[in-house]
């Protein structure tokens, strides 16, 4: 197989595009550094295609290293036809180079092992060949022997069965085609095992659905009652279709003898052998589908999460909420240090609110908070009422959000919290990450492994490895889009950046630490095993602000400062304009591209991304995103009336819809069918994402249920 063409082919992008991506990846290059800085070379391809294309280059090279592995296999076994070689050479997929490797395998004693080893193969190719005209019963008794175990007719018979069984179900365009109907034309169903428990999967208790049409999300879902031993699930395929397919393939002569025989074996062969292990691989696959899909949304949910615009210069009380142990308090200032930690007791059992009350205003007061950032967990709701009631005796202009807490408990019980804050207690630390995660949410939320942001559907359930690399991808990304302050940045921000291994990440904080701010990018080949390559691969994320060369407060790359130099002086400016912020209108005074990137020798993309950056010069890309609604009020479930119009915050999306922060307690959900009459949509996504802000129509309210059906059909 010809990979760099497959990969054009699949990816619908130009040949030279996939050598020039797949050599710099060969390199030792990073997707982010690829991205940022290497559009020229890959025809501007962005992070997501160069991912893909890492993803499945790494897929195909390993398809070949397997292919190799099978041929040398079947080499040795003195097997190798012409025909089975050009076959496995073309095979496109591991699935179907397993099917054609299967005959070949080396097998653990099976029922046909054994018959052979009693020498009951010449019987089994009498029977396949169809051609005796003798009784099987007089063919089957020349075969017996008492040395081998082989007593009666009936043995040797059955014996000849079982190896006609295993040649049929090891047959790979038998398993290609039948695999191929099976998916067509079959359906999972599911069935309760108790039809008297009520759990979240009454909706699969009596479930049926073609294999075609099911949705990622109910795979899941069902793997997951299988799992809980909740739902039993099967698959069903057309079973008589299949074993029609069978009997024209192997019955080929009309024989009385032979026939029954046959068809007896090929029903044992299907029902025994081959659907088991279909229903295992197509569930399988359907699985793995169904986690790639979730992976993706995942992923998607958690870019738009990081890449939050960050609330800047304020002073904000963490606020973590809980009943028996009482609500952990940190005012975190606008640079992110906490000043101060308390524990009050408003809620129950305690319900000491005056006490409370009296407490916040005073922090409030003495540090000059302007936001209160409340922990969505238990005792969110009695925490924000409280919070209310004193705000409208405050008469101020302080105002308060509800921040997704998920991970905020998995961090401050971490090492990492630990080293971080060695005299708090883990709930001073996620007081203290619930604040900060607010003032700079890509900067806190990189601390907590991603997995447990709380963005994503099933993710506990899915192939840990691959959602792993997949969400730490996606980090990497953001990271690298937004850059990092050199002098400021967490040694958890630094090792997301390209080229920096969490070793290189510690020993660059070591340095500052040793030897004060960095004041030059050129510092970084002082770190301890930061490398010219590393450099290469970081340096242009990294961010000095108030260092010595203006550039290095910028995202253009080092190795472009001459041209970028070559570029200001040609204009009349210099370095110090860089500063001054006084480069806006650079590009309107650049008419002809083309000839100055020749000039200054270097590509017309690259020159623009120069006078994008000096232009604005650190730009962060969060700030296009929608900032988050700030309250004062609160709203309860029984406020909400049918009909009412509210904004709300978009906090997940997933398969069928997405959940909206309306200012409750309980998210509502906005159907896949709600979101929009517009257009035909597969997939929320395509219409929002989390983080937005969306106005709502209220459907319905369960209180009971605590549920919230909404639209955006208004």
């Amino acid at each position: 197989m010809d990979i760099i063409k497959q990969l054009r082919d699949e990816l619908d992008i130009r040949i030279e595009q996939v050598e020039a991506t797949v050599k710099l990846i060969d390199e030792g290059n990073t997707i982010p550094f690829i991205a940022r800085y290497r559009k020229e070379v890959t025809g501007s391809l962005n992070d997501e295609i160069l991912r893909n294309l890492h993803e499945r280059l790494l897929y195909l090279r390993n398809l070949e290293e397997k292919k190799a592995s099978v041929l040398s296999s079947i080499e040795e076994q003195g097997k190798l036809t012409e025909e089975l070689r050009q076959q496995i050479t073309a095979a496109t997929t591991l699935v179907v180079v397993e099917d054609l490797y299967r005959p070949y395998r080396p097998k653990r004693r099976t029922r046909a092992t054994i018959a052979k080893e009693k020498g009951l193969e010449p019987l089994a190719n009498i029977i396949l060949l169809q051609m005796t005209g003798n009784p099987l019963e007089q063919e089957a008794a020349n075969y017996l022997d008492a040395e081998k175990d082989v007593n009666t007719v009936e043995e040797a018979i059955a014996g000849a069965m079982d190896i006609i069984a295993e040649s049929i179900s090891d047959e790979a365009d038998y398993r290609i085609h039948i695999r191929k109907v099976t998916f067509q034309e079959g359906s999972i169903t599911s069935t309760a095992k108790d039809e008297n428990l009520e759990s979240v999967y009454e909706m699969y208790y009596n479930f049926e659905e073609k294999l075609t049409k099911l949705a990622g999300h109910r795979v899941l879902a069902l793997n997951r009652g299988e799992n809980e031993k909740v739902l039993t699930v099967k698959l069903t395929a057309p079973e008589e279709k299949i074993l029609r397919y069978l009997e024209t393939k192997i019955i080929t002569r009309d024989n009385k003898e032979t026939t029954k025989v046959l068809k007896t074996v090929i029903e044992d062969s299907y029902k025994r052998l081959i659907a088991p292990a279909i229903e295992r691989e197509l569930r399988s696959d359907l699985t793995e589908k169904a986690e790639d899909s979730a992976i993706k949304v995942f992923g998607k949910n958690l870019e738009q999460l990081l890449m939050q615009p960050p609330i800047v210069g304020q002073v904000v009380l963490g606020w973590d909420p809980a009943f028996r142990t009482g609500c952990k308090l940190a005012v975190v200032d606008g640079t992110g240090k906490v000043l101060d930690t308390v524990v009050i007791y408003p809620t129950a059992p305690q319900n000491k609110v005056e006490e409370a009350k009296k407490t916040v205003t005073a922090l409030i007061k003495k540090y000059g908070i302007t936001l209160i950032s409340v922990g969505n967990g238990t005792a969110s709701r009695e925490s924000e009422m409280i919070i209310v009631d004193m705000l409208k005796e405050l008469h101020g202009n302080v105002q308060y959000i509800i921040v997704n807490e998920a991970g905020a408990s998995v961090y401050s019980a971490s090492k990492l919290a630990t080293e971080e804050f060695p005299n708090f207690d883990v709930g001073q630390r996620s007081a203290a990450s619930i604040a900060r995660r607010l003032q700079d949410p890509l900067a806190e939320l990189v601390k907590i492994d991603p997995k447990s942001i709380g963005v994503g559907q099933y993710q506990h359930d899915m192939n840990q490895k691959k959602l792993s690399e997949a969400l730490t991808g996606v980090v990497e990304d953001c990271v690298n889009k937004v850059g990092v302050d050199l002098n400021t940045a967490s040694a958890s921000l630094l090792e997301y950046i390209s080229g920096i291994t969490k070793v290189i990440a510690k020993n660059i904080v070591t340095y500052r630490e040793e030897n004060g701010k960095f004041t030059d990018r050129k510092q970084l080949l002082k770190v301890a095993k930061l490398g010219p390559k590393a450099f290469e691969q970081c340096a242009g994320f990294m961010r000095i602000l108030d260092g010595k060369n203006p550039l290095d407060g910028t995202s253009v790359h080092p190795e472009s400062y001459e041209a970028a130099l070559s570029l200001l002086k040609k204009l009349s400016y210099t370095t110090e304009d860089i500063k001054a912020g006084s480069l806006t209108e650079l590009g309107k005074q650049v008419k002809d591209r083309a000839a100055l990137s020749k000039e200054l020798g270097i590509g017309e993309i690259t020159l623009t991304d120069i006078i994008k950056e000096l232009e604005k010069p650190g730009r962060d890309p969060r700030d296009e995103m929608p900032k988050p609604i700030l309250r004062t009020d609160v709203l309860e479930m029984k406020d909400l009336t049918e009909g009412m119009i509210l904004k709300g915050t978009v906090r997940n999306v997933i398969d069928f819809g997405a959940f909206v922060d309306i200012g409750v307690h309980q998210d509502g959900l906005v159907h896949i069918s709600q979101l929009t009459n517009k257009k035909f949509i597969k997939h929320p996504l395509e219409v929002v994402s989390v983080g937005d802000i969306v106005e709502v129509k209220v459907m319905s309210v369960d209180v009971s249920k605590k549920r919230i059906q909404l639209t955006m059909i208004i």
